[in-house]
């Protein structure tokens, strides 16, 4: 069966899914995103996904063309189109078409695409031996540039530091922000673990609020575990006991070895694979 894709209330089979090449979109990455998660046919944390991605689009002053309870059955719908149970959805807002110019204000009728698909980030043997990162030169956007709490479509900052990351033949990147602390990965959050203690750099630092980071910072609460968001330097993750990166196509990844460094002793580490366990069980038992 031809996987369907959800374009502004209608369905088009994969190959026919199109949208205009004078889409702002396209044109200047100008829209935002969500990536979203089901399991066992349920939406993992739909409302939080749906706040965000109205937190961005409002952030760049782009109006939705439905509402949230309308976009979330049209996630559901298009899931339940495709017979996709355990899945990964991408739900696109485009400007819409408009001129070759940058005015927004010539675009018309914002385009609202639901791709629902399977997606597997890092083979498994990642998740039980644990990753290699490095620190790229590609710093994360200067939040008064381009804020990166806003999930726009022009992700080129992201892109240009994976590719740096996979030159030195590492999955993922470390980016910093223009202060040198530590910000986030390529498309992933980051933890540490140093003497039991919890440590990820806060929302000022320049990082995407990621979902599944709010729901490993509950785990860990929940266990006991001292939880805090505070800036971070690359001295903080070479000394740090344990590491590991949250998101939603990764869900929680342990990384191993920092800049040819190991982390604490070179594998997944007690705290880290219990969040996993956690988490595994959090996503697969949730409700909504």
């Amino acid at each position: 069966m031809a996987l369907k894709v959800f374009i502004s209330g209608k369905f088009y089979d994969k190959d026919d899914a199109k949208i205009s090449v004078f889409d702002h979109g396209l044109l200047y990455g100008d829209g935002v995103f969500e990536g979203i998660r089901s399991y066992a046919g349920k939406v993992f944390r739909m409302q939080q996904h749906m706040d965000r991605l109205w937190d961005s689009a409002k952030a760049i002053r782009l109006t939705i063309p439905m509402s949230k309870d309308e976009m979330a059955a049209a996630i559901e719908e298009t899931l339940r189109v495709n017979g996709i149970e355990d899945g990964y959805i991408r739900v696109v807002v485009t400007r819409g078409a408009g001129t070759l110019g940058l005015d927004p204000n010539h675009c018309s009728d914002p385009r609202v695409i639901i791709i629902t698909d399977h997606i597997s980030l890092y083979p498994k043997e990642l998740y039980d031996q644990g990753l290699e990162l490095i620190t790229v030169s590609t710093i994360r956007n200067h939040p008064a540039a381009l804020s990166p709490r806003i999930k726009s479509l022009n992700y080129l900052n992201n892109i240009l530091a994976k590719i740096e990351g996979f030159q030195a033949g590492c999955s993922e990147a470390l980016m910093l922000n223009q202060q040198g602390e530590v910000t986030e990965c390529t498309g992933d959050n980051i933890f540490l673990v140093r003497k039991g203690e919890l440590l990820t750099p806060p929302k000022e630092a320049g990082i995407l609020e990621g979902i599944t980071r709010d729901a490993v910072i509950e785990l860990a609460c929940e266990s006991g575990i001292s939880v805090r968001e505070i800036p971070l330097t690359k001295h903080d993750v070479y000394i740090a006991d344990e590491c590991f990166l949250t998101g939603t196509a990764a869900e929680v990844v342990p990384v191993v070895k920092v800049d040819s460094r190991p982390i604490g002793d070179g594998t997944p580490g007690p705290i880290t694979r219990d969040l996993m366990a956690k988490f595994h069980r959090l996503a697969r038992n949730h409700r909504a």
